[in-house]
């Protein structure tokens, strides 16, 4: 295994990796179904947004 940095970034894909696997867990659905969903950028509240 390759020595790390400690001040090392997450990789976008990492990210997403942690997101659907946590998903999954909390869901039951597949982690890979679910990071396509994450990758392809599938929402279900598409209309909304974040305020200011």
């Amino acid at each position: 295994m390759k020595p790390t940095k400690q001040n090392a970034r997450p990789t976008q894909a990492r990210i997403l990796r942690a997101v659907a696997s946590s998903t999954a867990i909390e869901t039951g659905q597949s982690i890979k179904v679910l990071e396509i969903k994450l990758k392809i950028g599938i929402r279900k509240f598409r209309h909304l947004t974040l305020a200011p």
